[in-house]
């Protein structure tokens, strides 16, 4: 998919190729035409002609030989962050009110010559790494809307994966503006806390917060940066630059967590997109190194069971208290729980922090940079909103330490799921190390092309399954009708990878493959796999009968699908048919 970029954008009007009208009628075509698949994108935007004036406004600027880095740039912004002439929601109607000004950083692209759209949905008061917590409705992942986008911000990130805008403001106080790009192929930039300006911000936690922004590069990213980084006086959180880590040569470091401490939830694939970005980082010039990443996921676990609760409670303290029903029942019930943290609870984990930053200092002295997924799995709209607690914890695995610990971070993508779905990495390095990983993420790119993005999921993909199968319902075989009738679609005839052993149950009637895995001694094995939908994949798993059952199998490419297995009882007096390399070898020498 062709994505608008910000350097292309920009260059073609500051040389007079197109004009910031023409680009932003193209853009309002664009949105206008996916609103028809997901409205829920945005919470506001301009009316068309106010946007149209303001990209007049650009190329008039261009024709008095202003220089714009971002000329007639089209951009969207997460509604948590002030436009002057819209209303700021936060994803809250009851909260709702019109600033007066725009935030720093949208004065600082406007005047560079971007070209605002609109205000982006997100999880109410950026609280949740899902994208479902808003009333405005919850998008999906643009390559299958069947599974969340990420969060908190949300929108953002489905403005710019399904090319709406070159790029978009989200925000990221635990993840925020990293997950949602992982999903949605995007590069997530997270600066160093306090680089760009917080002004017009509406709080998550004041002390953590951190604008962010989405882009189909990291060169986008990069100039994006160069124009939003700098101190802001007014801002009491703003840092002035300091001297980060010099540039990384062509060989370089990189620091993976021990095997032991990665964790996946069971995603197999994200496991082995996982072991092919770290392959891509080793042919970069990289070493890798494994370290101890336990001081950073203790600090995690602070962020949400300790005091910092308390600073989002502090942030809408006024509508929990006056107007608590105004408040999602998810957001609300999480942030109640600011109430009861007293101030010996805050110095407690204040001193406890400390004590994890010392010691992820470790981290540093091993490694350049940090490489680590950027969330272990993804998950079903459906299910977040049937466990919206710890699932949503388990997406900030990885990410909810990067502020608490004051690091800098890019999310950058890494493949794909067959499902349709994003896996990404982040590269994580310490405060103001911005310019490294910038440069790092752009390396990343130009090392191998990355792989195709997959269709915009614009009519509701089928969610299905595949199955690996290996003997009866093999084609042409007896019981091949129960995936006819269920329309399964063969997807490939193949073999397994080379771990398993086939046995002939020769007691049942009639004769049935036991497939066992047995790792080395083991053989690849002629299969087929099927794909079919999800119901129809549960009804067929309910008539399989003991000792076979559907577990997960190897193929020879390495990946691996729902398929036939046995419980080890089913060897006790079986054949051993291995020798013949596939069922239907087997039943042939039985004549």
């Amino acid at each position: 998919m062709d994505r608008p970029s910000a350097r292309t954008i920009a260059a073609e009007v500051a040389s007079g190729v197109r004009s910031a009208e023409a680009v932003a009628r193209d853009a309002l075509a664009r949105i206008a035409a996916y609103d028809a698949v997901q409205p829920q994108t945005w919470i506001e935007r301009p009316p068309a002609e106010a946007v149209l004036a303001k990209a007049r406004a650009v190329d008039a600027r261009i024709a008095a030989g202003e220089s714009l880095p971002l000329a007639g740039v089209p951009f969207a912004v997460k509604d948590n962050i002030d436009a002057a002439g819209l209303p700021t929601t936060a994803a809250c109607p009851s909260y709702a009110y019109r600033p007066k000004r725009s935030a720093e950083v949208i004065e600082r692209l406007e005047a560079a010559g971007a070209v605002l759209m609109g205000k982006t949905n997100l999880d109410q008061f950026a609280t949740g790494l899902v994208g479902a917590r808003s009333p405005y409705g919850a998008p999906g992942c643009v390559f299958n809307r069947a599974y969340v986008s990420g969060g908190s911000s949300s929108g953002s990130a489905v403005a710019v994966g399904a090319g709406l805008v070159a790029f978009a403001l989200g925000t990221d106080t635990a993840g925020s503006g990293r997950v949602p790009a992982a999903f949605n192929d995007l590069v997530g930039w997270k600066p160093t806390r306090g680089r760009w300006s917080a002004r017009g911000l509406v709080p998550a936690c004041r002390s953590l917060d951190c604008i962010t922004v989405f882009t189909p590069h990291a060169g986008d990213a990069a100039l994006v940066d160069s124009v939003v980084a700098g101190f802001d006086p007014l801002d009491s959180w703003s840092r002035r630059e300091a001297p980060g880590p010099a540039p990384l040569e062509e060989a370089f470091t990189f620091a993976v967590p021990r095997s032991a401490q990665l964790q996946f939830f069971g995603d197999l694939e994200a496991e082995d997109l996982f072991a092919v970005a770290v392959a891509r980082l080793v042919a970069m010039g990289g070493r890798k190194v494994e370290v101890d990443v336990e001081p950073l996921l203790a600090a995690a676990r602070l962020l949400y069971s300790g005091p910092w609760v308390a600073e989002r409670t502090a942030a809408v303290e006024d509508l929990l208290r006056t107007s608590p029903t105004a408040v999602h029942p998810v957001v609300r019930a999480i942030l109640q729980g600011g109430f009861g943290v007293s101030g010996v609870d805050t110095f407690k984990a204040i001193y406890e922090l400390a004590d994890h930053a010392r010691a992820a200092e470790a981290v540093w002295a091993a490694a350049d940079v940090l490489l680590l997924p950027t969330a272990p799995t993804i998950y079903r709209i459906a299910e977040v909103l049937a466990e919206p607690f710890a699932l949503n914890a388990n997406l900030g695995l990885y990410t909810n330490f990067v502020n608490l610990l004051d690091m800098s971070a890019v999310a950058v993508p890494a493949g794909f799921r067959a499902n349709g779905t994003g896996f990404g990495v982040t590269l994580i390095g310490p405060a103001f190390a911005d310019a490294r990983l910038l440069a790092l993420a752009a390396r990343y790119e130009e090392i191998a092309p990355m792989p195709q993005s997959p269709a915009l999921d614009v009519d509701g993909k089928p969610q299905t399954v595949k199955l690996c199968v290996v003997g009866a319902h093999l084609a042409g075989m007896p019981l091949h009708w129960q995936l006819t009738s269920r329309d399964a679609r063969l997807a490939a005839r193949t073999t397994t990878a080379p771990v398993y052993r086939l046995y002939a149950m020769t007691a049942a009637t009639p004769v049935k493959p036991a497939l066992i895995h047995v790792g080395d001694g083991g053989a690849a094995l002629e299969v087929e796999v099927y794909e079919l939908g999800v119901a129809e994949f549960g009804s067929f798993v309910a008539e399989v009968p003991p000792p076979l059952a559907i577990g997960t199998v190897t193929l020879e490419d390495g990946s691996q699908v729902k398929g036939f297995v046995a419980e080890p009882r089913a060897t006790a007096g079986a054949e051993d048919v291995t020798a013949f390399g596939g069922w239907r070898a087997y039943v042939a020498s039985r004549g």
